[in-house]
């Protein structure tokens, strides 16, 4: 196994990253906190614009006359069955998100938004907020992504990497060489910050849960056995073969989350959920795009503190993991064309994510306007907590609170097993079954970062730490784009 100056260089990054939140967590959480909040007040308004370019992107290439070319050879036939794909890619991109800000996310925005509006407005606008911070932009942001990657691998015939369409458009020059290369680290390390991010939150989530379900204190000690269980648990699956491992995980996962929804929605406050999911939806729908376009300018500082803190957070956070979601999704898609890539990566998450939050945020809003309001003080304490003591308001509360746990367990092994294949690819030089060594000692990479993260011990600065990690891809992101619009015109105009 030959490690290359980018693997050793991204290794030496992630490693220190590692070490400093093990030793100095609040400061490296203190000191991206501040890096962050500063390029949200000067560079906020370009995040919202990319991201809202993004989907304008996507929309215009589905429906163009380069939504019939196909993401390989002519004639070539995915690999995975339509279910299994998006289960898949799914999972990879933000299954253990929705476990966690499913109920608490539409709650937090209620929380701020009613102090300056009435409280069915405000819960209206609460419920906006979130479809808008996982919705179509999202996507949007991994699909086109995704899209350039599999399309430069698998039509150019190119690697698994960044940058690989900046040396198919442009050539291999000494310019392009070097930005090739920085491209690449910096969508290691985006993509290791980012998956850390993840894990530590899945381990806070597990623990809370498993704490109240036990009746056992939320100790360290039981940070320590979650945490040591995570790791075995993605580091068995990423020394065997990816659609083996990832497919089996992914499907049993997605499983699980959907007959936590079902089951609230039946046993819940139904018609209120629908009504809320309903009319939750057609708002979205009508106002998305223009909503894409907010940037809070006339605001006070409450208000551009919560846009910031959520709205923009979300945007670069997806930013920071379209490299990894977008290569991974790529390795999975070979053989779709672009119309359909793009419509089952953007359409599909999105009504899955919107009918996700409509329900657990449905049922939140309801226990602060018909209830006693238990669920609106147990956020304000703990955004790990709200999910189960959502779920506690139900019968059969052991069973679905058990599922929980094992489903965000599963949701954080898919993520780190899709990290520790793509950073692999990208460490062997696009490689698209990178040796089990070097997936694991990724995987070693990702646990101790997540370890770090676990240190800092705050939601919001590990959430900063991963958008630090992503400025560069605010910037990156816009060239791959460019070459991917140089390429297509080429491709229609030769023919």
């Amino acid at each position: 196994m030959k490690l290359s100056p980018l693997l050793l260089s991204a290794l030496v990054v992630s490693g220190s990253i590692a070490l400093w939140g093990i030793i100095d967590p609040q400061g490296l959480g203190s000191v991206s906190s501040s890096i962050v909040a500063i390029q949200f007040q000067s560079r906020g308004w370009f995040i919202m614009l990319e991201a809202s370019a993004l989907l304008f992107l996507a929309i215009y290439l589905a429906f163009s006359r380069y939504g019939s070319i196909r993401i390989g050879p002519e004639g070539s036939e995915p690999e995975f069955s339509t279910t299994s794909w998006i289960a898949m890619l799914f999972a990879a991109g933000m299954g253990v998100g929705l476990l966690f800000f499913g109920a608490s996310e539409p709650l937090t925005h209620f929380s701020v938004i009613r102090g300056f509006r009435p409280d069915p407005e405000a819960a209206s606008l609460a419920v906006f907020v979130t479809y808008l911070n996982w919705g179509f932009h999202a996507w949007a942001i991994y699909g086109v992504v995704g899209l350039i990657i599999a399309y430069f691998a698998f039509r150019r015939g190119r690697s698994l990497l960044l940058s690989a369409p900046l040396l198919d458009v442009y050539g291999d020059k000494a310019w392009t060489r070097t930005l090739a290369w920085i491209f690449d680290f910096f969508s290691v390390v985006a993509i290791a910050v980012g998956l850390a991010g993840s894990l530590a939150m899945g381990v806070f989530q597990i623990q809370t849960g498993l704490a109240g379900v036990l009746g056992i204190p939320n100790s360290k000690f039981l940070t320590a056995i979650v945490f040591i269980m995570m790791c075995i648990g993605f580091l068995i699956p990423l020394r065997r073969d990816l659609g083996e491992g990832m497919s089996k995980l992914s499907n049993l996962a997605m499983g699980i989350a959907l007959g936590l929804l079902v089951y609230l929605l039946v046993v819940g406050p139904t018609s209120f959920v629908m009504n809320s999911v309903v009319s939750g939806f057609g708002r979205y729908v009508f106002n998305v795009l223009p909503a894409g376009f907010s940037t809070t300018e006339f605001f006070d500082n409450t208000i551009s503190t919560w846009f910031q803190d959520w709205t923009l957070n979300y945007m670069i956070w997806w930013l920071a993991w379209s490299p990894f979601v977008g290569i991974f999704i790529a390795r999975i898609s070979r053989g779709r064309t672009i119309r359909e890539f793009l419509t089952g990566v953007i359409i599909a998450p999105t009504l899955f994510s919107i009918f996700w939050f409509g329900v657990f945020g449905g049922i939140g809003i309801f226990d602060v306007q018909q209830g006693n309001g238990e669920l609106l003080n147990v956020n304000k304490q703990s955004l790990d907590a709200t999910t189960f003591a959502l779920l506690q308001q139900f019968p059969l509360k052991f069973v679905t609170q058990m599922a929980t746990i094992v489903a965000a367990f599963l949701f954080v092994v898919t993520s780190v097993v899709s990290a520790g294949f793509t950073l692999a690819m990208i460490g062997s030089g696009g490689d698209e079954n990178p040796a089990p060594g070097l997936r694991t000692i990724w995987g070693a990479v990702l646990g101790a970062l997540g370890l770090a993260m676990i240190f800092v011990n705050d939601v919001s600065l590990v959430r900063s730490i991963i958008a630090l990690s992503a400025v560069a891809f605010v910037f990156i992101v816009p060239v791959l784009v460019v070459c991917l619009l140089k390429s297509l015109t080429r491709e229609v105009t030769s023919k």
